[in-house]
């Protein structure tokens, strides 16, 4: 079988997919997207996904024997979690679960977490109004308090096995300190359920070996 081809850039979004390929320990090739130079708008790649951002998967056999390229995070996690059958459970209620967060970190976590990072540290010299930094920060740290939430009843996002939800949202967590410099102003410490997991998240083999797969400065 063909190795699976992998174009990405070790961002939050590129870490989901990079990660979940690690812990299912499935074979890969990956390609690094420099979005800082605007790889994402070559021709060769945008026939991989039309809409230029990273991670795309490409599977040479998905498609009955022919390439299947897929685009969208939320749905290379799902793609690989059915091929490997892994992290993601075939129980149709915990499933539901998995994906109820999964879609939680694609619709609210990762949109919100990167305004706010925009604002706060890329957009400095650019707005000077305080209203989006203000905006982002308060739904920031609401997210968190839900994340928070969660984690209080269970040792993961989903329940109590870990899941391709917890890939997902991770690395976005990690963002707010690591990227955007916000621990402060976010008050990273008061969110102690979240760092405890996190913690543990980062300590896999699996996670490990993903985490810094094409990474943004070379």
């Amino acid at each position: 079988m063909s190795k699976l081809q992998l174009y990405s850039l070790a961002t939050p979004n590129g870490k989901k997919a990079s990660i979940a390929l690690e812990e299912m320990e499935l074979e890969y090739d990956a390609h690094r997207i420099d979005i800082l130079e605007g790889d994402q708008f070559e021709d060769s790649f945008i026939k991989i996904n039309p809409n230029s951002k990273i991670p795309a998967l490409v599977d040479p056999e998905g498609d009955n024997g022919k390439p299947l390229n897929i685009m969208e995070s939320g749905a290379i996690l799902i793609y690989l979690a059915e091929k490997s059958g892994r992290f993601l459970s075939k129980d149709p209620v915990k499933r539901n679960r998995t994906l109820q967060w999964l879609f939680f970190q694609v619709g609210h976590v990762g949109p919100m977490f990167g305004q706010f990072g925009h604002f706060f540290k890329y957009a400095k010299d650019k707005c000077d109004h305080p209203y989006p930094v203000e905006r982002y920060t308060k739904e920031t740290k609401r997210l968190l308090g839900v994340i928070d939430g969660q984690l209080e009843k269970s040792k993961y996002i989903a329940g109590s096995e870990i899941s391709i939800a917890d890939f997902a949202i991770a690395p976005w967590v990690d963002c707010l300190s690591e990227f955007y410099e916000a621990s402060d102003i976010l008050k990273l410490g008061d969110f102690s359920k979240v760092s405890t997991w996190l913690e543990e998240i980062k300590k896999r083999p699996g996670v490990k070996r993903g985490w810094d797969v094409c990474p943004v400065e070379v």
